[in-house]
């Protein structure tokens, strides 16, 4: 499915095409409705472009204790724990 955005209200907004997907991926990622994996892989943010902009918004990674327990059992099964 593509949803298409009018030119007069991406000229509305003041932004570039760019600009107003990366505004709509952070406020889906910000509901929790999305994952950063992919708001990166829609955008072509790199994890550190992503970071940034969540810190120059003021916004956190959403990290909770099952993501944390995830990550520990990853490192775990490779050795590193």
């Amino acid at each position: 499915m593509s949803v298409l955005i009018p030119d007069d209200i991406l000229q509305a907004s003041n932004m570039t095409e760019d600009e107003l997907k990366l505004e709509i991926a952070i406020l889906l990622y910000q509901q929790g409705k999305i994952s950063s994996g992919k708001v990166r892989a829609w955008t072509g943010a790199t994890v550190l472009e992503f970071q940034h902009e969540l810190a120059k918004r003021g916004l956190h990674i959403n990290y909770d204790v099952e993501d944390f327990q995830s990550d520990v059992r990853t490192l775990q099964s490779m050795g590193l724990l």
